[in-house]
């Protein structure tokens, strides 16, 4: 039985040259290929990869370890904040994604947990 490999074992693997036993079925080129979007000297080949996602997955994940220049590359991955309460907004109103984000910026954060309350179902807090 082999480990559970994350993306991050692909980037690092990438980044450093340093490839080890990684199992290729575990590749997750979507992930690998935004994990390297986050930089200058990388985008363009996450985007021919991006390009090219009907490629095998061992083709994919050797064409950026031969390609990308090894060097240490860290940086925060990018999440959407306030998910709950884009949510709550959505149930609540019966609004879309995209209304819902737009008034997250107008409502305050009392009003939020009073529609908190409003929509609470019971059990625990």
């Amino acid at each position: 039985m082999t480990d559970k490999h994350t993306p991050f074992d692909f980037l690092n693997a990438i980044n450093t040259k340093a490839v080890g036993e990684l199992d290729i079925d575990q590749y997750n080129p979507f992930m690998v290929n935004r994990g390297l979007s986050f930089f200058q000297d990388t985008i363009l080949w996450a985007n021919e990869m991006n390009s090219r996602s009907h490629i095998d997955k061992k083709l994919q994940f050797d064409f950026l370890l031969n390609t990308v220049s090894k060097k240490k590359r860290f940086s925060k991955w990018f999440k959407s904040e306030k998910i709950e309460d884009v949510e709550l907004l959505m149930d609540y109103y019966k609004v879309n994604r995209m209304r819902a984000q737009e008034m997250l910026h107008i409502i305050r954060e009392d009003q939020i947990n009073v529609l908190k309350d409003k929509l609470f179902l019971g059990g625990r807090k």
